[in-house]
């Protein structure tokens, strides 16, 4: 048989209108709630607060702030940072991502409940959920569109962990009114060229950003030392998504590097003798395009949008732009090959409907 607990001085217990047996501790006309069950921590700090006359202060449980709920978008980004294809990111796609979804998990749930994405469970997201999610940003529509795709990179971990059976987003698309980066017209390259002369910063800029087609990442860090002039190649590697391409060196580039002075490493160098950072080389353009007279739009990647295009026009087959300019998306490079072959196929079939209608007129 069970030995029966002491007695305890004071306490004694009855049930409730529920049915639920609850406990006091009664002691010269005062009578004081003991929470729980004889045993229980909490149970006992009361009780003895109760014997020694003070009040009971309950413990408050804290979160700690890199703690993660399992099953939590917050536990599933987690998971997404170990996974082969993260890491296979490269650093500047990481440091967008990260911050996209520090974005999300802090994001609350309405405006004026301080509950947020992150400690939400995945399978509680619903559609109209991430509807509205993109909507918040409905001022900033190529954030959104980026939001969504990192989104989903928590959702396919939380497929993978079998934490939920379905994705909420599945053919959900998001395609905002977006033009992007407008190529340079001919008129524009020519107020540039006739502002900005060889062997300057601006026109070096230019040059390297229109000949080599590539970001401003790779732009503001071209190296002498990528150039064989001999061979006449330049050997780049791409920042984003560390591909390595190896260009002809054209005569129009080479004709703007010549005079150019080898003041470093670095090809463009600013009056400080230091490279060019990505975000100062786009401003230093706006400067440039702007001291030309140049309307606005004519910017650093607008070049190798321009380059795209020239390409295109010039019949430069999908496969032949992707390796040129560094595109793994085929969808990127057919853009500069669609809009050159319908302006191709509108040219000849109009010059075919004006041959019918107006034949040549016999010689007299």
């Amino acid at each position: 048989m069970l030995e029966p607990e002491e007695p305890r001085p004071y306490l004694s217990s009855f049930l409730d209108r529920h049915g639920r047996r609850r406990w006091r501790y009664r002691r010269a006309g005062k009578t004081v709630s003991i929470p729980g069950e004889p045993g229980e921590v909490e149970f006992e700090a009361a009780y003895k607060a109760a014997i020694e006359g003070r009040k009971h202060v309950p413990a408050k449980v804290l979160a700690h702030p890199s703690s993660a709920l399992p099953g939590s978008f917050k536990a599933a980004w987690r998971k997404v940072l170990g996974t082969p294809e993260w890491l296979r990111h490269d650093e500047a796609t990481k440091t967008k991502n990260i911050r996209l979804a520090e974005d999300f998990l802090q994001l609350r749930l309405v405006p004026e409940n301080p509950a947020v994405w992150g400690d939400m469970l995945v399978r509680d997201l619903k559609r109209r959920h991430v509807k509205d999610i993109l909507a918040r940003f409905a001022a900033t529509p190529h954030k959104a569109k980026h939001l969504l795709v990192t989104i989903r990179k928590m959702i396919y971990v939380a497929l993978d962990e079998e934490w939920i059976d379905t994705d909420p987003t599945w053919k959900l698309s998001y395609r905002p009114e977006y033009k992007g980066w407008r190529a340079w017209t001919d008129e524009e390259r020519t107020m540039f060229e006739g502002r900005w002369l060889p062997g300057t910063t601006p026109r070096t800029a230019y040059g390297l950003a229109l000949w080599l087609g590539n970001r401003r990442s790779d732009v503001a860090r071209v190296k002498w030392s990528w150039f064989d002039f001999k061979r006449g190649t330049v050997t780049i590697e791409q920042k984003k998504g560390g591909k390595t391409l190896v260009l002809p060196l054209t005569p129009m580039l080479r004709e703007l590097l010549e005079p150019v002075e080898r003041k470093g490493e670095f090809v463009l160098m600013t009056a400080y003798g230091e490279p060019f950072s990505e975000k100062s080389l786009t401003g230093r353009m706006a400067d440039w395009t702007k001291s030309a007279n140049m309307p606005k739009g004519c910017t650093m990647h607008g070049l190798r949008k321009t380059l795209g295009k020239l390409l295109a026009e010039s019949g430069s087959t999908t496969r032949q732009l992707m390796e040129t300019l560094g595109h793994d998306n085929i969808e990127h490079a057919e853009l500069y090959s669609r809009e050159a072959e319908q302006q191709r196929l509108a040219r000849d079939a109009m010059t075919r409907l004006t041959r019918s209608l107006q034949p040549k007129k016999p010689r007299g």
